[in-house]
C-alpha cells in the first residue's frame, strides 16, 4: 500500500499542475501571443482552480468513489492541455485552461483524504512527510525529462510527458484497493464528540480568520508572498525563451530542478530549527529572499544568472511551505479551526497568485520585464514590513498565544 501511495503521490507531481509555467513559453514561443494576454489566460485558468477548491473538498467529503473522482480528474487535465495545439483563440485556450485547473483541484483533498483513509490520524503526518517528498521528487523527475526532450523535439514535448504521467498516475491509483480505505477516517471523523464532523455546521472560514487579528496579518503576509511570486517563475521562463527559443523549455526545466533541490533541505532545516528560532524569522527570511530575487532579475539577461537567481525560489518556497501549517497551527492550537483557517488563507493566498500573472503581464506590456521584476519585488517588501512590525511571535516561546488564539474560541 505504501509504493501505491509513493506512485500515485510521484507521477500525480506532473498531471495535478498541468502545463504549470511551461503554458507561458509555449503560448510566447509557438502560438505568438503577447504576454498581456499569456498572463490573463493563466489569470483565469487559476481563478477557475480557485472557486473549486471548496466544491471539490465537498464532493470528496460525500463521496465514495475517491479513485474514480482522481482517474476522471487526470483524464479531464491531460485532455484539456492536448487540446491546446489545436486551438488558437483566447476564448478556448481559457476554457480548456480553465477545465484543468477546476479538475486539477481534485488533486490534493483526494490525495488527503485517501491518505487518511488508509493510515489513520496517528500515522498521518509521517506519511503525508512522505507524500511531499515523492511529489518533489516527481516534478524534478518530469522537469528534468521535459527538459532533454524538449532540446531535441522542441517544446511540444511537454504534452506528450504530461499525458504519460496521467496514465501512470491513473494506474497507481487503480493499484489501491476501493476497500483499503476506511471513508468515516478519510473525513476525519474519529474522534468527533460535538457533531460536527457529521455534518454540523461549521464557522465561516473567513469568520475564522477575521476573527484572530495574528492569524488576520499572517493571511495578508503569505498573499502578498503569493502575489509576488507566483508571476516571477513564467516571467523568468519569457525571458529565457526570447533569449534562445530553442532552449527556452529546457532552460525552465532546469529552473524548476535547480528550485526543487534546494527546496528539500531548506524546508528540512526550518521542521528542526523552527521552535529554537522562532517563526517570525524564519518567515522574514522568506519575504525578505523573494524581494531579493525580484530586485536580481534585471541585472542581467545572461540565461546562467537568470537560472542562479531562481536558486532563490527554493529558499521561499521551502520556507513557506514548511513554516505555513505551523503558524496556523500555533494560532488555532485548542480552537478545533485548524483545517478551516487553513482553508481560509489558502483561498486567500490562490487569489493574490492568480492576479499576480494578469499585473505583471500587462506591466510588461507596458513598461517590460525589468518593472514587472521590481514591481513584484517591491510587494514582497511590503509584506516584509507588515509582517515584521504587525505580527507577533508564535512559537513555543510565545506564551501569550499558547493554546490558540482567545477570540477563535467564540467564533464556533
Amino acid at each position: 500500500m505504501a509504493r501505491a501511495l509513493d506512485a500515485l503521490n510521484f507521477f500525480l507531481a506532473d498531471v495535478r499542475d498541468g502545463l504549470g509555467p511551461y503554458l507561458a513559453i509555449y503560448l510566447l514561443t509557438e502560438q505568438k501571443w503577447d504576454q498581456g494576454s499569456i498572463g490573463l489566460v493563466m489569470s483565469v485558468a487559476a481563478l477557475a482552480g480557485i472557486a473549486a477548491q471548496t466544491p471539490a473538498g465537498a464532493l470528496i467529503d460525500r463521496t465514495r468513489a475517491k479513485r474514480a473522482l482522481m482517474v476522471a480528474a487526470a483524464i479531464a487535465v491531460t485532455a484539456a492541455c492536448l487540446a491546446l495545439p489545436l486551438i488558437h483563440s483566447f476564448e478556448l485556450v481559457a476554457a480548456t485552461q480553465s477545465l484543468a485547473a477546476a479538475a486539477a483541484s481534485i488533486f490534493a483533498p483526494a490525495v488527503a483524504a485517501v491518505t487518511l483513509g488508509i493510515v489513520g490520524p496517528k500515522a498521518f503526518a509521517a506519511r503525508i512527510g512522505r507524500n511531499e517528498a515523492f511529489n518533489h521528487a516527481g516534478n524534478a523527475t518530469a522537469a528534468a525529462i521535459a527538459g532533454i526532450a524538449a532540446y531535441v523535439y522542441g517544446p511540444i514535448v511537454v504534452f506528450w510527458l504530461l499525458a504519460a504521467m496521467a496514465v501512470a498516475s491513473v494506474i497507481a491509483t487503480l493499484s489501491i484497493p476501493a476497500n483499503a480505505i476506511d471513508h468515516r477516517l478519510a473525513r476525519g471523523l474519529d474522534g468527533a464528540a460535538d457533531g460536527r464532523g457529521e455534518g454540523g455546521d461549521q464557522p465561516s472560514g473567513f469568520a475564522v480568520m477575521l476573527a484572530c487579528k495574528p492569524l488576520l496579518i499572517f493571511a495578508i503576509s503569505t498573499v502578498l508572498f503569493h502575489f509576488s511570486n507566483a508571476a516571477m517563475l513564467p516571467l523568468v521562463g519569457q525571458k529565457l525563451a526570447l533569449v534562445n527559443r530553442n532552449l527556452g523549455t529546457t532552460l525552465m526545466s532546469v529552473c524548476i530542478i535547480a528550485a526543487q533541490m534546494v527546496m528539500v533541505p531548506v524546508a528540512m532545516l526550518v521542521g528542526r530549527k523552527a521552535d529554537d528560532w522562532g517563526r517570525k524569522p524564519i518567515f522574514s527570511a522568506a519575504l525578505a529572499v523573494l524581494a531579493l530575487r525580484g530586485a536580481l532579475y534585471p541585472l542581467s539577461d545572461n540565461p546562467y544568472w537568470l537560472v542562479s537567481v531562481q536558486l532563490l525560489d527554493g529558499v521561499g518556497a521551502g520556507i513557506f511551505g514548511a513554516l505555513f501549517p505551523l503558524v496556523v497551527a500555533d494560532l488555532t492550537r485548542g480552537t478545533g479551526h485548524f483545517n478551516v483557517s487553513q482553508g481560509a488563507i489558502a483561498t486567500a493566498t490562490g487569489i493574490g497568485g492568480a492576479l499576480s500573472a494578469a499585473v505583471a503581464g500587462y506591466i510588461v506590456v507596458g513598461a517590460g520585464y525589468s518593472a514587472a521584476f521590481l514591481t513584484l519585488a517591491a510587494i514582497a517588501a511590503g509584506g516584509l514590513a507588515l509582517f515584521v512590525a504587525m505580527m507577533p511571535e508564535t512559537g513555543p516561546n510565545a506564551p501569550v498565544l499558547r493554546g490558540g488564539d482567545p477570540a477563535l474560541r467564540r467564533v464556533l
